[in-house]
Order: structure tokens, then sequence, then C-alpha cells
């Protein structure tokens, strides 16, 4: 038990349970968003710290821990929410969504879910020197915890920056920053064990440009492959577990277009590197926002997933290169069988090749927007029940889920 790590919580906790209510910024998102936090009982706080241990690092590959991942769901438009307008631990609710409970990670393991994605946004709590605010570190601690007690997999990244945009001419400050943000939070969490992963950089791409959805460029590519080597260095570099903790790296723009994966280099010589990729696919049914594009079947969508698929296999899969599918997803359009069925069919052609899918979830359920949300973050209840269940089957198999 890391008894720094506890009193941290411990603090964060008391401070939370005394204010319990928190004012969104933009309830757009999710009409149904509550604007109060929902604060742990003291006796599942008390479980949630008990279980919170570090133990030794298996040193096992990359390839052996995604074995035990069934399927993750990710925490989308919380700790990774940002306004410049809002200061501080506020922004954890100004895109609509409450703040992130116990109770929450608990509904999602117990759905069968074993693999949690904690989308994390530090611009907006960093000094001009790239120093992270101490209250908003012990608060993203907390909600690792939240997860990582309960013996899920936690994987923890930098989420909608855009200071480490891959063009050359900024390369030398992207990859000082990078260095400076991730040995913070490296330092933080050293004494973690292999059930938290860190992710390097999220969909690093050339924003608001032709270039930036299309596979990227030459520049692109390679500016992204070494931004991915610096901070595979970097972690490597700190104390506690960090030397064997696993990284999950990603391509430009995480990116399953072919150009994007031709060119990614994977560092050699390091057994615990996973790379992150995102494949919403096929793209019209999944986030098109065309409410006529929602129907699937095997012959209308499924030789676009089976065409990633194997490209992942061949380009990677084939050559020892481990991979996480770490955003998929397909948006409501009143077409909750065909969705369940889109999903059965995708989970199930990743699970050949051993690559496990998390759900980006953003809580959100009515508008215009990209609905992703599966679980109501204020009851806890499943808003659609169907799709979670032929996520979790499709996930298991042969198995029954409980």
């Amino acid at each position: 038990m890391n008894n720094r790590i506890i009193k941290k919580a411990g603090a964060v906790f008391m401070s939370a349970l005394i204010a319990v209510s928190m004012t969104c910024c933009n309830s757009g998102n999710n009409d149904e968003a509550a604007s109060e936090t929902v604060s742990e009982t003291a006796a599942e706080y008390t479980k949630y710290v008990s279980a919170v241990t570090h133990d030794e690092m298996r040193d096992i590959s990359s390839f052996d821990l995604i074995k035990e991942m069934k399927v993750g769901w990710s925490l989308g438009n919380t700790l990774d929410a940002y306004d410049g307008r809002i200061e501080g631990n506020d922004t954890e609710t100004c895109w609509g969504n409450p703040a992130a409970t116990y109770e929450l990670f608990t509904a999602v393991k117990d759905a069968g879910f074993n693999v949690v994605r904690i989308p994390v946004t530090w611009t907006g709590h960093m000094d001009a020197d790239g120093n992270i605010d101490e209250a908003w570190m012990d608060r993203v601690q907390e909600v690792v915890d939240y997860a990582y007690g309960q013996d899920l997999f936690v994987i923890l990244n930098i989420h909608h920056e855009d200071w480490h945009d891959p063009y050359e001419n900024r390369f030398e400050k992207a990859s000082e920053k990078l260095k400076k943000v991730w040995t913070q939070i490296g330092e933080r969490f050293k004494d973690y064990d292999e059930k938290l992963i860190f992710e390097g950089l999220n969909e690093p791409r050339k924003r608001n440009t032709p270039l930036e959805w299309n596979g990227g460029d030459a520049e692109g590519h390679d500016v992204v492959n070494k931004l991915d080597a610096v901070f595979v260095e970097t972690i490597r570099s700190l104390g506690g577990n960090n030397s064997k903790r696993h990284l999950m790296i990603p391509d430009y723009a995480a990116s399953v277009t072919e150009g994007a994966m031709n060119d990614f280099v994977f560092p050699e010589g390091d057994d615990k590197l996973i790379l992150s990729l995102h494949a919403y696919t096929p793209y019209d049914f999944a986030l098109d926002l065309d409410l006529t594009k929602n129907e699937f079947s095997e012959d209308k969508g499924g030789n676009d997933i089976k065409w990633v698929m194997d490209s992942i296999k061949t380009k990677f899969i084939d050559n020892n290169i481990p991979v996480i599918l770490g955003e998929f997803g397909a948006v409501s359009k009143g077409n909750m069988a065909e969705r369940a069925e889109w999903v059965k069919f995708y989970i199930s052609e990743a699970k050949k090749i051993g690559v496990p899918c998390l759900w980006f979830d953003n809580g959100s359920f009515t508008g215009d927007g990209e609905n992703l949300g599966l679980i109501d973050r204020t009851t806890y209840m499943w808003r659609f029940n169907d799709l979670k269940d032929a996520i979790i089957e499709a996930a298991n198999g042969d198995e029954t889920s409980e």
C-alpha cells in the first residue's frame, strides 16, 4: 500500500464531499447530464482505497498483456473537457457530463468491461513552464484509482492537445513539452503496476488542414514517429515501474489509412509497446451524422471492417507489433438493432486477430452531435442495454456474460 497516494486521494475526496455541486459551463452536449457530483459514500470510498495497492510489476510482453483484455470503455468528454473561460477542476463538467465517480467505474466493470481509457487534457492545467497544477494531478489520480482500485486495466493519455501538431518546425518545442508533461505524470504514477498503461499522444495530426484526416504526409508521419520515440525514452528514463510499463504509441492521427500505417515506425528492442489505432468503420455508418446512413450488414459495410482488420494483421500483428483499437463506436441514429449487429461483427473480427477494442463513450445521447453515449453517468443505467450486451457477448466469444 502506498500511503502517499492514499493521503492524496483522501484529501481530494474530502474536498469533493464538502462541495457536492459543480456547475456545467456547457450543457448542450447531453441534456440529461446532471450538474451535481454524485459523491462516494464513506463505505464505498473505504473499499476503493483499500483496493488501491501497488504490486510488483509483472515482466510480461504487451502481446501477453492484451490477451487479458476483453473489451474497453472510455470516459470521454470529462477529464479531457476544456474551456478557456473555466479554471481549475471545474473543467471536468464543462462539456455537460457530471464529475466521474467510483460508482460509475463499478457499473462499467459489472457490465463486463475490463479496460477503461481515461482521456485527459492537461492544457489549461499547466503554467507557462509546463508545470501541472497539483490539484488537477490529484484529481486525475483519484479518477485513475476509481478504476485501478477495482482491478481494471487503465489507459491514461494526453488528449485534445494542439501543441504537438506534427510539423518539423514545431518538433523541438513539442518534444521538450512532451518530456516535461510525461515526466510529471510518470513520476506521479511510477509505483502502479502493469494494469496502468500510458498512451503518449492522441491522434497527432495537422489540425484544420486538408491533411488532418486523410492519412497525412511524409512530414507529419516523420514527426509523429519522432514524438513517439521521445515519449518512450522519457518514460523509460524514470524510476519505479516505468522501465517495464506498457506504453501505447499512435501512427499519424492514430489512423487506419494506408499511408499512415505504412510510414509508422515501431521502436525496436522493447516488448512493452503497443500501437494505438482508432477506427470508426465504416465511416458512413459509424460517424457520419446523416441519419439516413443507418443500415449495416456484413454485405453493407462488413468488407470495410474486414479490410481494416486484415491490414492491421498483415502490417502489424504478423510483424510482432501488438495493437489496441483505442477508439471505436457508432453514433445513435435511432438504429439500435443495426448498431448491435455492427458491434458484434466489428468486435468479432478484431477478436480474430487478437486486438482489444475500446468504445468511446462521450456521454452524449441527444442533439445533432456525435451521440456515442452508452451509460447514464447520473443513474449508472445503460441507455442502450441491447447494444451493451452485444458488445460484451462479442468480446466474450463463446463465453456467456454474467
